[in-house]
């Protein structure tokens, strides 16, 4: 189907379970090399103003955004929210979920959406937390995508409120 990576599949799995990427209109992804999840996100919201950050190079994704920085860099989350345009409503990230949390507890608009790579053992309970206290809803998930052995699972928080 032309997906970079075999995450795009996670994250058709996951969306269609929680329905996070409907009506959308700004998505930020951290550690989006190869592409796969943003590659999803632009078909899915063709409209949608896309994006994202990796210290790793990525080949052009058509009206995707791409930063090769790291996160941590001080100016990393201005770039990103000024790519936008706006603030974003649904943040992905693989592994730096701590910092990516608070990036998104301070720029998500109110009813935006995080979703985060965990591992085995699901969320840091402070982290855990922080993100009950900053969404509606959080729940932990493995989609079918993911390899049986695999000890990924995803850390899903919508509804961020105002």
């Amino acid at each position: 189907e032309g997906f970079r990576s075999r995450a795009a599949y996670k994250l058709i799995e996951l969306d269609e379970k929680f329905h996070f990427l409907k009506g959308k209109k700004a998505v930020v992804d951290l550690g989006i090399a190869p592409g796969g999840w943003a590659q999803v996100v632009r078909r899915r919201l063709p409209a949608a103003k896309v994006s994202g950050i990796d210290l790793l190079p990525v080949d052009p994704i058509e009206g995707v955004t791409l930063f090769e920085m790291d996160f941590m860099d001080d100016r990393a989350p201005d770039l990103l929210v000024e790519a936008l345009g706006q603030a974003p409503d649904h943040l992905r990230t693989m592994g730096l979920v701590e910092a990516a949390a608070h990036f998104a507890v301070e720029v998500l608009k109110p009813g935006g959406d995080f979703v985060a790579k965990v591992f085995a053992g699901g969320t840091d309970p402070e982290l855990l937390a922080i993100l009950k206290a900053n969404f509606t809803t959080v729940k932990h998930a493995k989609p079918p995508a993911s390899r049986k052995g695999s000890v990924e699972w995803y850390v899903v928080a919508q509804g961020k409120k105002g």
